[in-house]
C-alpha cells in the first residue's frame, strides 16, 4: 500500500520538508494502523517543519503531534477495524512518525477511543491545545477550585491552550482574566468568555516575591517571569497549573508564595499522561465543547502541501486559532 506523507529529512544542519509517496513498509512498528482523517498544525510542528528548533530527534520524520482517524488494521484486542481513535503526545512527530500522512502505525497504548459527540475533524480542531487545557482545568477542580473563590488568570491567551482554557473556564462560570501580548485581539478573547483582558507586560517584568493577592487559580502556558508573578499574586491556597514555556523555561520565583500563602503549583503533562487521565479529558471535552465554539477557534483546513508554508506563518504569529490538516486533500 502506498500513501502520501509530509517527510522531513536532514541535509547537513538544514531541515528539508517535502510531500512524497511512501510504502507501508516504511512505517514504524506498532500494533495499530490508523487511517488518518485529520491532523493539525501545532507550534511544535512548526518548529519541526521549519527546522527552527531541534524538535525532531529521529530522521527521517513525519511530523504531526496530533492524529484522529479510523483503525485500518489492529493486532491488539482493544481496537477493531473502523474504530475512531485520537492520539496526542508520546513523542509522535519527534521520535516517532506522526499524523501529517494518510496512514500512521502506532503502539496501541498511545490511542484513546474518540468519544461519541466528537467528529475526527472536531477532535483535531481541539487537538493537543484543547486536551491540555482540559487537563489543566481538571487539575484545578481536583484541587477544589470553584468559581466562588475569585478570579482565574489565563496567560498566553491568544495561544491554542489559552483560548481553550478561557472557553472551558467560562463555561464553568469562572471570572476569567486573559493575559495577552496582542491586545488588538481583546474582542475575540471576550467572545471566548474572558471577563477582562490585560496586557502581558503587567506580568512579564520582574516583581516582588509576594504581591497583592488576586488569583484564586491560574492556567499558565508561558512560564518564565509571567509564571513567577502569577504565583506571587495568587491568593491564599491558590492553585497554579503550569503547562507551557512559550516565554521561558526559567522560573525566577522564591518559596514565599508556597510557604506563606500555601500556593500549590501543579505541573500539567500532556505527553505521557496515563490512559485514564487522557480518556477522562477527551470524554469531558466531548460533553462540554459546543460545536460553534470549536469552529470559532479553527482557522481553516489545509492539505499537506500547504502545511509547509503554513508552518512558518504559525511561527510568525500570522495564524489565529487552530489549523486543521486533511492529508487526503
Amino acid at each position: 500500500m502506498m500513501f502520501k506523507a509530509l517527510l522531513l529529512e536532514q541535509s547537513g544542519t538544514t531541515t528539508v520538508s517535502r510531500v512524497t509517496t511512501l510504502d507501508e513498509s516504511s512505517l514504524p512498528p506498532g500494533e495499530v494502523m490508523v487511517q488518518v482523517d485529520f491532523s493539525s498544525l501545532n507550534y511544535k510542528d512548526g518548529l519541526a517543519i521549519t527546522g527552527k528548533s531541534p524538535v525532531v530527534r529521529t530522521w527521517p520524520m513525519v511530523p504531526g503531534i496530533d492524529i484522529a482517524g479510523k483503525v485500518h488494521s489492529s493486532s491488539d484486542s482493544r481496537f477493531s477495524v473502523g474504530d475512531r481513535v485520537v492520539l496526542n503526545g508520546w513523542g509522535v512527530g519527534e521520535t516517532r512518525w506522526g499524523g501529517l500522512a494518510q496512514y500512521a502505525r502506532v503502539p496501541a497504548d498511545f490511542l484513546v477511543p474518540l468519544p461519541e459527540g466528537l467528529s475526527t475533524m472536531q477532535a483535531m480542531s481541539i487537538g493537543t491545545a484543547g486536551y491540555t487545557a482540559m487537563l489543566a482545568l481538571q487539575a484545578l477542580e481536583q484541587a477544589g477550585v470553584n468559581p466562588s473563590m475569585g478570579e482565574c488568570l489565563v496567560t498566553g491567551a491568544n495561544g491554542g491552550v489559552g483560548g481553550f482554557a478561557i472557553a472551558l473556564l467560562a463555561s464553568r462560570g469562572f471570572h476569567v482574566v486573559a493575559s495577552t501580548g496582542r491586545m488588538e485581539e481583546s474582542a475575540r478573547l471576550r467572545e471566548l468568555g474572558a471577563a477582562e483582558v490585560i496586557d502581558r507586560s503587567t506580568l512579564n517584568q520582574k516583581g516582588k516575591p509576594l504581591q497583592k493577592e488576586r488569583w484564586a487559580a491560574v492556567i499558565d502556558s508561558v512560564g518564565g517571569q509571567t509564571l513567577a508573578n502569577a504565583c506571587a499574586a495568587s491568593r491564599y491556597a491558590g492553585i497554579v497549573a503550569a503547562c507551557g514555556l512559550a516565554e521561558s523555561m526559567e522560573f525566577p520565583v522564591t518559596v514565599a508564595p508556597f510557604i506563606l500563602r500555601g500556593v500549590t503549583l501543579v505541573g500539567i503533562d500532556s505527553v505521557h499522561a496515563p490512559y485514564a487521565r487522557r480518556l477522562s479529558a477527551w470524554s469531558q471535552l466531548a460533553k462540554e465543547m459546543f460545536h460553534e465554539k470549536i469552529h470559532s477557534m479553527t482557522s481553516g483546513v489545509i492539505n499537506l502541501e500547504q502545511s509547509i508554508p503554513a508552518a512558518q506563518d504559525l511561527l510568525d504569529g500570522k495564524i489565529k486559532g487552530r489549523m486543521v490538516v486533511n492529508p487526503n486533500l
